[in-house]
């Protein structure tokens, strides 16, 4: 399907000739992809650092009034709609919308869901995040197919540009919470909610004025269905969300669908979903036997992002709580709001992406595997909540107050290990995804963050139960020794894996 008054020819598919090294040697429709990651991340995560202090603040000072262990559920929860929704993100880019407009209208959503929450009520809070969920599953997953088209599948520029990529995401990560988590815990949650709009706002207008720089900007999709089935295809959706809006709304009335069921389905959903794209995929005729060959690895790459993750959401959750609860919120006689360890965490980002894009440029072909990259970001991840036994141990409840020295160590590590798997396993995703499942390859690689959440949605209600050196303790130690499984496991990596070095 193709515009008659604007007809498409290979070229325009294409960015100009001198945009391939323009970006510190990089393409320069890198800088358009990641300017947008660096905005939506802002809003996101500068949203999310303060999502579960509001859950739990009291309604007296306009919070929700949950206990700690449901905030951080709900948050968790909150997190695992995002991600699989990237799914229906990925199949409306190759099926109907095309990768530019699925990206162009996640991020209105997203902006309008920002708008929503800080309108200052409970129920415009909720109404904003179905929309931000909806919004960042349109986005999430085609942004990231995007910038793995600007490069050929055997470019040794791709880790390097992936790097990069993931180091202006993290500059948004850094910012975020420091003007949300002012302003929130300063002038009110509503408020700190109101900042994410002008984020994301701004992500849109760059990505708008920077689109002729991007690889593969079509009108329509890349595998679009025929007009008749498309049709079908718009009146299925928008009839299913209507159903869905309507049975959520019976149920709930009935006095049924509580919180916590609503927990439970989405943490069930997100164990089924990803077994069943894999199903999908593995026994798609679309997909050769090359491809199929290389979505086996894919599964332990999977897992060890599910692991990872799980430990690296809950720098939002239990470590923003613990913070809240149990550390100093003041270094060199500075106060600052406990939301703000946050963003020590994308400062780490930004500071050791271009280090680590810097060594695997310099190694080129003599880098590690990206199979040993992802195991090492594995057990960083591991050691970061282990690193928490020490100053927990001996203590209980909030009697106590640990130097802001040892959540900021903790992110360190956690930080590193995030450069490490998610660069690693973004490009990796890209090059073993089969041509038919472009973008629904990257969304399967987001429902590994999406199953990472369903699992702590279950897991963090317990986190007010044992004592807080048993919940790091265990957490941790079974993030390191899954990640000596995956190292274990790179020869067969190494002989399955190919193109992928």
């Amino acid at each position: 399907m193709t515009d008659p008054a604007h007809p498409q020819t290979a070229d325009d598919e294409q960015p100009p000739a001198r945009d391939d090294r323009a970006f510190f040697g990089q393409p320069r429709g890198l800088l358009t992809l990641s300017a947008l990651e660096v905005w939506e991340r802002f809003s996101f995560l500068g949203m999310q650092a303060i999502l579960v202090l509001y859950f739990a603040d009291s309604v007296a000072h306009d919070g929700l009034g949950m206990d700690a262990g449901t905030a951080a559920s709900v948050s968790a929860a909150y997190g695992t709609l995002v991600y699989l929704v990237s799914v229906a993100g990925g199949w409306l880019a190759d099926r109907i919308l095309g990768s530019y407009r699925a990206v162009l209208w996640g991020g209105v959503l997203i902006a309008l869901g920002h708008y929503s929450m800080a309108v200052p009520t409970a129920a415009m809070t909720w109404v904003g995040l179905g929309l931000i969920s909806a919004g960042t599953g349109l986005l999430k997953p085609n942004v990231a197919a995007m910038v793995g088209k600007l490069y050929r599948t055997d470019d040794d520029r791709r880790d390097a540009g992936f790097a990069l990529y993931y180091m202006g995401i993290n500059i948004g990560a850094f910012a975020g919470p420091l003007i949300t988590g002012w302003l929130g815990e300063h002038q009110g949650w509503h408020w700190g909610f109101s900042a994410a709009v002008f984020g994301m706002t701004l992500g849109l207008v760059q990505y708008i004025v920077g689109r002729r720089h991007l690889a593969g900007r079509k009108h329509a999709a890349e595998f679009a269905l025929a007009p008749a089935a498309m049709r079908r295809a718009v009146w299925l959706m928008a009839g299913g969300a209507v159903a869905f809006g309507v049975l959520c709304a019976v149920l709930a009335g009935a006095g049924w669908l509580t919180m916590g069921r609503f927990v439970d389905v989405l943490t069930i959903v997100s164990v089924i979903a990803p077994v069943v794209y894999f199903w999908i995929m593995f026994t798609s005729p679309r997909v050769t036997a090359e491809e199929r060959g290389r979505l086996r690895p894919y599964v332990v790459l999977f897992l060890a992002s599910v692991v990872f993750n799980f430990i690296l959401f809950q720098a939002y959750s239990t470590m923003i709580l613990l913070a809240s609860t149990n550390a100093d919120t003041t270094i060199l006689g500075f106060d600052f709001p406990s939301s703000w360890y946050a963003s020590a965490l994308g400062a780490f980002e930004v500071a050791l992406a271009p280090v680590v894009a810097a060594v695997w440029v310099r190694m080129g072909r003599r880098q590690p595997h990206a199979s040993n990259k992802i195991a090492l970001g594995v057990i960083l991840g591991g050691l970061s909540f282990l690193l928490m036994v020490l100053p927990t141990s001996g203590h209980e409840g909030t009697d106590y107050r640990m130097a802001a020295w040892w959540i900021v160590g903790s992110y360190l590590l956690l930080g590193l290990g995030d450069v490490l798997l998610e660069t690693s396993g973004l490009s990796a995703s890209s090059k073993l995804a089969p041509k038919a499942f472009s973008s629904q390859t990257m969304a399967l690689w987001f429902l590994s963050l999406a199953l990472a959440n369903g699992i702590q949605a279950q897991v963090v209600k317990v986190y007010d139960d044992v004592s807080h050196p048993a919940y790091f303790g265990v957490n941790g130690a079974v993030a390191v020794i899954l990640g000596l499984v995956v190292v274990a496991l790179a020869p067969w990596l190494r002989r399955t894996m190919h193109p992928v070095h």
